[in-house]
């Protein structure tokens, strides 16, 4: 009992650091979402980079089109010139298509060899954009940004001393289910490790802008090459630059969704290897401590239940698996507030997971634990159809696409 109260209450104490960050992540958002943004609006390159036909595709490219932007344009690269993607973003396109309108341009990369098909795309794309072109933003046709997005992203450029401005991911549900909701809880997580130190943030592919002296000056194309993760390796070499990486509230972009528990473990699963390979130094410490966590609150449930059946004293063991659950949900109540009140247009959308926020964030903990393991044994990954084999952060080998599943 001595050694499972030890632990108890090594993970109360994290617990409490961990509350402390909810606060801080919170206090960071409102006081920025709270700022005028500044004003810095200079010709834009936004490339999006797709493959296959995403639930709510449609709707997610119209977004882009609707930016209250004064100029910019929009670079759709894939793959394969019969991507069934290409068709529903000139549907929108005319849909959409107004005098003002953003200038638009398809480009078709080819198959990669020895990087990832989404990295190798993006290589060829911003060997495509505009002549005028001061930043470049790049974004995921998944997500869903509210129309102030763009304008958001790229204002913190103007200080030169940015190296990067980005935002984050938030799984919205769209019709609710356990694997939906327990993937925006895992998720959630992460969200709220960016905030005010930028020299801690990262990069997120989906919603990052970067000027384009500074892509170019830092080579970032070249260094892209054999890798599979363009925001890690983006990251990485903003980090041996010293440049900043500021985070912008107000681009957390909703990504409106279902899945099922396959795609959960399959994507939670990918996130962790992908980690493990890039940013081993962030792997180890999640594995380690998603375990202490995971061995002390459903151990200490155990326990709890096996002294009740055999009439013992308990009253100890759950007052602090308790007091353990009651600090992970704090934090979650203030992420969501916070979460909330940055994305417009989705704040009822934010709210109404508040019980599975609340309820299943010791269940994301457990589902860490098992992505970290994995991740352990293995560095395959399935991604859009494509199978690799991740050898090291500069090396990935393709085994496999299934095309017939576009």
């Amino acid at each position: 009992m001595l050694v499972f109260y030890f632990f108890a209450l090594i993970v109360i104490w994290l617990g409490f650091l961990s509350l402390r960050g909810g606060f801080s992540f919170s206090t960071y958002v409102r006081r920025e979402i709270a700022r005028p943004t500044p004003n810095f609006a200079p010709f834009v390159s936004v490339i999006a980079p797709c493959r296959g036909v995403d639930d709510g595709l449609s709707e997610n490219i119209a977004s882009l089109f609707q930016q209250d932007y004064p100029a910019y344009e929009i670079i759709f690269v894939t793959d394969r010139a019969d991507d069934p993607a290409l068709g529903v973003i000139e549907e929108v396109r005319r849909r959409w298509q107004k005098a003002g309108s953003p200038a638009t341009q398809y480009v078709v990369a080819g198959a990669a060899t020895d990087t990832g098909q989404k990295v190798h795309n993006l290589q060829i794309a911003v060997s495509e954009i505009d002549e005028r072109s001061e930043v470049i933003v790049f974004v995921d046709t998944d997500g869903r940004p509210n129309p102030q997005w763009l304008a958001s992203l790229v204002a913190p450029l103007k200080d030169k001393e940015i190296g990067a401005a980005t935002g984050y991911r938030w799984f919205v549900s769209a019709k609710g289910g356990f694997a939906t909701h327990l993937r925006s809880v895992w998720n959630a997580s992460i969200a709220s490790a960016l905030g005010s130190r930028s020299d801690k943030n990262f990069c997120w592919g989906g919603s990052t802008a970067i000027r384009r002296s500074t892509f170019e000056r830092l080579k970032v194309a070249e260094r892209w090459r054999g890798s599979v993760s363009d925001d890690f390796t983006l990251t990485r070499v903003l980090q041996e630059a010293r440049l900043p990486m500021q985070f912008v509230p107000a681009c957390l972009v909703a990504s409106v969704d279902q899945c099922t528990i396959r795609e959960l473990l399959e994507f939670s699963n990918r996130q962790l290897k992908i980690t493990r390979v890039y940013a081993a130094h962030l792997w180890k410490p999640l594995l380690l401590g998603s375990l202490l966590f995971s061995a002390v609150f459903f151990g200490g449930i155990v326990l709890v239940i096996a002294r009740a059946i055999r009439g013992g004293n308990y009253a100890i063991p759950l007052l602090l698996v308790l007091v353990i659950y009651a600090l992970g949900s704090a934090k979650a109540h203030i992420r969501l507030r916070a979460v909330g009140s940055a994305m417009a247009g989705y704040e009822s959308a934010v709210y109404r997971s508040w019980p599975a926020h609340l309820l299943l964030w010791p269940i994301s903990s457990a589902l860490f634990l098992g992505n970290a393991i994995v991740a352990a044994f293995s560095r395959r990954i399935k991604w859009r159809g494509i199978t690799y084999d991740l050898k090291s952060p500069n090396e990935a080998v393709i085994i496999a696409r299934e095309f017939d599943k576009l």
